[in-house]
Parts: structure tokens; sequence; C-alpha cells
């Protein structure tokens, strides 16, 4: 897994010598064609997919992402400001719920091992702003929410786990303290066409993100490389942060699409409250790795207004002492009305 991070960069590098090979055959890059249409999202992570349960356990999240249209007048304010930081495109505004859940290895014992991952929980809501054209991507979003018991951890696992029949995890009392949660993230993102294959077309996207605040602060590199048709649909399947995100939108251009794609990203972490644990109380807590790297490979299909992808996703090692990268799934369905 520590190969994940050469693996960016041998994309970037292709990416690169690709598109001078393809930039005289491409249109100046203009804004899509208007989208009436909004899109609501749901995503789910889950490491039953991957065979383990420990780590980061669970997520889900829900998404709305509007119609390319004019934004309300706080967020027109709001993007305004942005300006120098979004560049052109057509708008598109958002709105999200989604919960983390974090637990250690070994969820049996009522005493968890202080050398293991902390249990945690974050709830939060999102605000996002998108300008889009067709080559390129920007998004600003700002998360709110908590840290700690108050976003329910203990509550949905252990219920849930109650429902399918699966033991219930016993060392919730020792999670981390509650704390309210800001963070803000921007990401770029751009859409470089490779090669056609008659009706079946191949490009790539590499992606550039920042994420400060208290939750988690970062840097990441990374890309995905799909081949499909209708390709112009999205960029790329919707991921739960700090995963290497696609567009929680979807516009097809066409009645059926489809596309598999890999990808790879490596990040630096400067700030991970799930492993450093409380910013101002003490609590448990594990020495971080600043660099994380991953892998990933799916598809997604999209008939008329109904896209839904499965991501597999392969993650190194977070902190000092863990055992083993992690494997989880990640799947969404998109609806647009």
């Amino acid at each position: 897994m520590r190969k994940c991070l050469l693996v960016v960069s041998a994309l970037s590098v292709a990416v690169s010598l690709a598109a001078p090979a393809r930039a005289q055959g491409m249109q100046p890059d203009q804004a899509p064609p208007p989208d009436t249409a909004g899109t609501l999202t749901f995503s789910l992570d889950n490491d039953m997919f991957g065979g383990s349960d420990r780590y980061y356990t669970n997520g889900f999240q829900f998404a709305w992402r509007s119609p390319s249209a004019d934004l309300p007048g706080p967020l027109a304010w709001l993007n305004d400001r942005l300006d120098w930081m979004m560049g052109p495109g057509a708008l598109r505004w958002g709105l999200a719920f989604g919960q983390n859940l974090y637990t250690p290895q070994d969820t049996q014992t009522t005493l968890p091992d202080p050398n293991d991952r902390p249990y945690a929980a974050y709830l939060y809501g999102a605000l996002s702003l998108t300008r889009i054209t067709e080559r390129s991507s920007n998004l600003f979003e700002l998360q709110l929410g908590v840290v700690g018991p108050s976003a329910l951890g203990e509550f949905v696992q252990n219920n849930y786990h109650d429902l399918i029949g699966v033991h219930q995890t016993n060392g919730w009392d020792y999670q981390i303290k509650d704390e309210p949660a800001v963070a803000a993230i921007y990401e770029r993102k751009w859409r470089v066409p490779l090669e056609d294959f008659g009706r079946v077309q191949m490009e790539a996207i590499p992606a550039l993100t920042v994420g400060l605040g208290n939750v988690q602060t970062y840097a990441g590199v990374g890309g995905l490389v799909r081949l499909g048709q209708g390709l112009d649909a999205d960029f790329g399947p919707p991921r739960i942060r700090p995963a290497l995100a696609g567009s929680a939108w979807i516009q097809p251009r066409r009645e059926f699409g489809w596309y598999v794609f890999g990808g790879a990203l490596g990040r630096v972490v400067a700030r991970d409250i799930f492993l450093d644990g409380n910013t101002w109380r003490d609590s448990r807590s594990v020495d971080k790795r600043p660099l994380v790297g991953e892998l990933q490979a799916g598809f997604a299909v999209f008939w008329h207004d109904v896209r839904l992808a499965y991501t597999q996703v392969w993650r190194s090692e977070e902190f000092y002492g863990q055992r083993g990268t992690q494997s989880f799934g990640s799947i969404s369905l998109s609806f647009r009305f």
C-alpha cells in the first residue's frame, strides 16, 4: 500500500502527457448545457463489504444538488466572495447530512486497547457551492456538526447490530468527547480525454483537495481513469470525504450510460480528530501517520435519471500500531427530478 503515492504521481504524469496530445481536438472549455433538474444521492460506506468490522466501520450521507440555476440570496453573496478561487462555470448549490463511525479492531472488550483507534462518531450537515464547465469542477463545502456521544454513534451502531443479529460493540464509553466540529473543503477536478475506442471513451480525472478545520486538516492529490459511454454525465462516483469524491449530481445526455474506473489518492494529514483525539480536552488518541494512500476500483451505470455506483477501497494504515490496511465498499444511488 505504500505504492499508493507512487501510483498517484504516475497518474498525474500520464495525464500531463496525454493532455497536449488531445488539446488540438478539444473545444474551448465552456459551461455544460443548462440543467433544470436537481439530484438526490444516498451514499453508504461499510467495512462489511471488505470482510471486517473495524476502524472506519460505517458512513452514510444524503446529499442534494440543485439545478444549474441562480443562487438564493445569501448563497449568491458567498459565491461572490469566493470568485477568486472558484473560476468560471455553471453554478450548483447543495446540502448534505451524514454520519461517520470509527471503532478499534477489538469491539468485544469493554476496556478498549489504548494503543488502538479510539471509538468516535461524527454527525454533520454541509453546504456546498460548485462551478462546473465541460472540463473542470470547482467545489467549496462547509461542514458543521458534532463529534462525540452527541453524534449518536453508539445508538446507531448497536441498534443496527441488534436489528441484523450481530454482536454489540462494547467500548463506546471510551469514545472521544463531545466537541463542535467545523470543516471547510476546497476541491478542483479536471476532465482530460485520453482516447476513443469507437463508441467507448477513456478519460482521466485528476483532483486536488484541501481540508481545513478541527475535524480534519489535510491536502490530497489523486485521480481516476475511467472507460465507458456517456462520461460527460458526471465527474465520477460520489464518495464520503476525505475520500476521492466524484460528483453528487448527474446530468446524463443519453438514456443509458456506464463506466468502469480505477483510481488512487494520497493525503498529507496534519490533523485528524478521530486519531488525534479532542482539540481542547483530554481523550483517547493514537499517533497518526502523516501520509495516507488509497486505491479504488468500481463501476457506475445510469439509466435515464438514475445512477448506481459501487466502489471498492483499499486504504493504507492511518496510525502507528494499526494492524494492516483496510478494505471497505461504497455504494451510492442518485435520482434526478
